[in-house]
């Protein structure tokens, strides 16, 4: 979902929800029963299988739906606004090293008022940790700055004023209508790029693309949760190397030709 940021940025794709460089997850959230090539987006973008039918596309999440019913993301939040601020940070930093930072900071400054109160050489010193810490702090008191002054302290509920907001693109946007105001968006990062790709999902050449492709093959009453369930299984099973194929519960709806054994290897 990289790598970009879901900071408006260059990049092509960013990775998890804003970042690069997720690491091994160790407890998968569907049953493993193992993973796929190696490769940049260029890769899947010249060899992305075709376009599965709406019969299996039904299927396979009518399987992620009855191993995770409820999909959760992984980046703590108590409001829309400390999501939005978790997603934002989260460009070029994993999960758990946002959740680790904004622990503490979430407790001294949890709306956009707190976060100017708290100030941006503080904000800074709670996040230090985490890749490009400095623009990141600017872009949160920007955005907090202006939360505030345009927006009565409320974080809005529209993809366009998300958008207007700094460091928020439009992936970003995407995540928080999702979890938040449960609007089924589609927030791509690099797992579901490559998930989509591989198997036949949604692929495409670049993220739009694959965007447009879970939007526009995805059943309906699949759509709220699409975006959890294959970022999940991308992040899990179908990793980038040594995927899981062996243990992949939609091993054999997926058209990924180089699947792997259980062990990984190819």
């Amino acid at each position: 979902m990289r790598p970009g940021s879901c900071a408006k940025s260059p990049g092509p794709i960013a990775r998890s929800y804003g970042g690069s460089g997720h690491r091994p997850r160790t407890s998968p959230p569907f049953p493993v029963s193992s993973g796929l090539p190696v490769g940049g987006f260029g890769l899947y973008a010249r060899g992305m299988a075709k376009q599965l039918s709406y019969h299996v596309i039904h299927k396979i999440f009518s399987r992620f739906r009855a191993a995770r019913p409820e999909p959760k993301g992984e980046l703590h939040h108590t409001n829309a606004y400390t999501l939005l601020v978790a997603v934002a940070l989260s460009a070029q930093a994993t999960d758990a090293g946002v959740n680790k930072v904004t622990r503490a900071l979430f407790k001294a400054a949890d709306t956009p008022q707190k976060m100017l109160d708290l100030g941006e050489e503080a904000l800074i010193e709670h996040i230090k940790t985490i890749g490009l810490f400095r623009n990141k702090a600017r872009n949160v008191m920007k955005l907090s700055r202006l939360l505030v002054g345009d927006y009565g302290g409320e974080v809005p509920s529209s993809r366009a004023a998300l958008q207007s907001l700094p460091g928020v693109g439009r992936k970003t946007a995407n995540v928080v209508l999702n979890m938040w105001w449960r609007h089924p968006a589609q927030a791509v990062d690099t797992h579901i790029f490559r998930l989509g790709n591989r198997s036949g999902i949604a692929p495409g050449k670049d993220v739009d693309a694959v965007e447009r492709a879970i939007e526009d093959h995805i059943p309906a009453e699949f759509q709220l949760h699409a975006h959890h369930w294959m970022i999940l299984h991308g992040r899990y099973v179908c990793v980038a190397r040594k995927p899981k194929c062996g243990g992949c519960i939609i091993r054999d709806l997926c058209q990924f030709e180089e699947k792997t054994k259980d062990d990984g290897q190819l």
